[in-house]
């Protein structure tokens, strides 16, 4: 069995398009980029842009997320501490967008982390912290496929790759259980 990996890149998709806020570091006139006009930007006022041209304008050194845009070292000790401290059949709540902050994150640490010993440090802490907090929710989910009952409020604190996952598995399970007895 494969997975379809389509509710992936639909979070990937969407979270490219959603709107982000940025910071401007230096003034910057309008900026044509594909076909949409950005800007211009004045030094020290905030704007909301889709997550794409955030991402250029930060490559570009015009603009920087603000603190508490994006995904951390200390929210991820967070997160993972209050996945581990719940017990199995409690799923708590992470923003839609967690997964692809995540990746974002991780491809940025690992990109800086080729030019910095401490980059590489962070990327490894954030990259076991990412494992471990997949490793839980993952239990968790498998549990609550494997429950003979709905949880529909335990459900709902899913993110969309995870309810494609439970989804999956539910069949899965139940289908086996079926042929089974």
């Amino acid at each position: 069995m494969s997975l379809d990996a389509s509710p992936i890149e639909d979070a990937n998709l969407i979270f490219e398009n959603s709107s982000v806020r940025v910071v401007a570091i230096r003034d910057s006139p309008m900026i044509e980029l594909v076909g949409i006009e950005v800007g211009p930007f004045q030094e020290g006022n905030e704007y909301s842009v889709k997550f794409w041209v955030a991402r250029l304008l930060e490559k570009a050194g015009i603009a920087r997320f603000p603190e508490g845009e994006m995904l951390d070292l200390a929210k991820l000790l967070r997160i993972q501490w209050t996945e581990r401290i719940q017990s199995v059949g409690q799923v708590s709540s992470l923003p839609e967008t967690f997964y692809p902050k995540l990746r974002y994150l991780l491809a940025e640490l690992k990109a800086s982390s080729r030019s910095s010993m401490d980059k590489m440090r962070e990327y490894e802490k954030v990259s076991l912290l990412s494992q471990d907090i997949i490793t839980c929710r993952l239990k968790k989910i498998i549990s609550l496929a494997s429950a003979s009952d709905r949880l529909d409020q335990v459900l709902r604190n899913l993110t969309t790759e995870e309810r494609k996952l439970y989804d999956d598995l539910r069949r899965i399970i139940s289908e086996w259980k079926a042929r089974i007895v």
